[in-house]
Formats: structure tokens, sequence, C-alpha cells
């Protein structure tokens, strides 16, 4: 186990003597893949992040910031919706969306800003039942 950051030294320079002691006691030779370069990866690092996210299954839309990922959920609405047997569940679902974008309004910007207002319920159970 490594030794606390005296609280004096910056961390850049407790760092490089963590990783200099560890080079005298010689934790780095003979790792596996020493020397060699490392490997491409085809569309760089974004691309490898994208397919992790795929193979886990992740929610991207979490990874997005609410002015980006709250537009983006208004445009899905109508699909969402037309999957929704019940008036009363499109009418939670759009309260919710709303109250989400309602916190996004309050909350600090993080990204770009935030330019969509709350969805009205009652054009959206319109929408709905048209759908049916």
């Amino acid at each position: 186990m490594t030794e606390r950051k005296p609280p004096a030294m910056p961390v850049e320079d407790w760092v490089e003597r963590q990783i200099r002691m560890a080079q005298e006691r010689g934790d780095f030779d003979d790792l596996p893949g020493a020397g060699k370069p490392l490997p491409n990866r085809p569309g760089g690092t974004m691309e490898w992040v994208a397919r992790k996210l795929r193979e886990e299954n992740a929610d991207t839309a979490a990874l997005l910031p609410p002015s980006l990922a709250l537009p983006k959920e208004i445009a899905e609405l109508p699909a969402r919706l037309a999957k929704e047997r019940s008036e009363t569940r499109v009418r939670e679902l759009v309260a919710d969306l709303n109250a989400r974008i309602a916190k996004a309004h309050r909350e600090p910007q993080v990204g770009p800003p935030l330019r969509v207002g709350p969805v009205e319920v009652a054009d959206a159970v319109e929408a709905w039942r048209a759908s049916r």
C-alpha cells in the first residue's frame, strides 16, 4: 500500500515520486506487452466508448447533459406514448418529463443551454388518442 501524500507536497510531485520508487523496485519490469506499441483502435477513443456502452446495454441518454437528453426525449415522446394502453399512464409519463424539464431549468446549466419548455399534457393526450 502506498504511503499517504504529505500535506505540503504537491500532488504531481507525490505521484511522480511513487512512480519513480516503483520503477526502482522493478514493479514495471517484465510487464506483458512491454516495448510494444499500443494497439490501434478503429474510430479512436470515442468509438471504443460507444462500443463498450452498446455491449453493456447502457442508457446513452443518461450520459448526455439535460440540455441534449431532454429535447431527444421530447422528440421520441410520441412513439413512446403510442405504446401505452391507458390515458392515465400517458399523463403520468408527460408529467414526469415535465418535472424533469422544470428541474433542469432550476439547476445550473451543464452543456449547451436548455431550450425546451414543458410539454402540453392535453396536446400529448390528444396526439396519443389520434395514434390509436
